[in-house]
């Protein structure tokens, strides 16, 4: 029988949430996918009750629903919903940019070049590297030094997850997001609030055409 918490003090329900929320995010469980509580018990090898709060907080955070004679299934973005994501992504994060920009100190800077190193180094694992994308805009977000424009961005932190890595396993996205990235890390270390604004502005764009294409693509299959 499994026990009640595992060896650093989780209880299996945040455990089962911990690996089933990871799941989500690196694509094993896709947008669509029926979730099984008997299923995900046997695959995690951890009781009912514990793969049951962890669903159940799953879809607290809305990266779980329920469908009509489908059950419970991993909530998916539809073609509109990835527009009006990345209206008031451009909206939030192009002020993000401009902030960082007047306010990052240099030690935040310093950790956004660093951040730029290691993306070169994963340009070709999808799943490091859109792990290290959303580490990047975070820094962004904190570099901006608004509590307020942070908490709301982080708001976006589900839709996002449900997005996926799909730009980040096309190679030429990968190359360009990478330069556009660079270009965003010069316009902030220079202070150029207007050139950050911009070279933010550029990286959704690109980020958004590559999402729809990669709806689209998969529609026509």
């Amino acid at each position: 029988m499994p026990t009640h918490t595992d060896s650093n003090g989780k209880s299996m329900g945040q455990v089962a949430y911990g690996k089933l929320h990871e799941a989500i995010e690196t694509g094993v469980l896709k947008p669509g996918d029926r979730i099984s509580v008997n299923g995900l018990a046997d695959t995690l090898q951890i009781s009912r009750t514990p793969v049951r709060e962890a669903i159940a907080w799953l879809e607290t955070d809305g990266l779980i629903v329920h469908e009509p004679y489908r059950g419970r299934v991993v909530a998916q973005l539809d073609q509109q919903m990835v527009i009006e994501l990345y209206a008031i992504r451009l909206v939030l994060e192009t002020s993000a940019a401009a902030l960082a920009a007047q306010n990052a100190s240099e030690a935040e800077v310093d950790v956004l070049r660093e951040m730029l190193v290691l993306e070169r180094e994963v340009l070709g694992d999808p799943m490091r590297r859109e792990r290290l994308n959303r580490r990047f805009h975070d820094a962004i977000y904190r570099s901006a030094h608004n509590r307020y424009l942070l908490t709301t961005l982080r708001a976006l932190q589900t839709p996002m997850i449900l997005l996926g890595p799909a730009t980040a396993s096309e190679p030429a996205r990968a190359e360009s997001a990478s330069a556009e990235h660079q270009r965003l890390v010069d316009a902030i270390a220079r202070r150029d609030a207007e050139g950050a604004r911009e070279a933010m502005r550029v990286h959704l764009a690109g980020g958004q055409r590559a999402r729809i294409n990669a709806m689209l693509s998969r529609e026509r299959d």
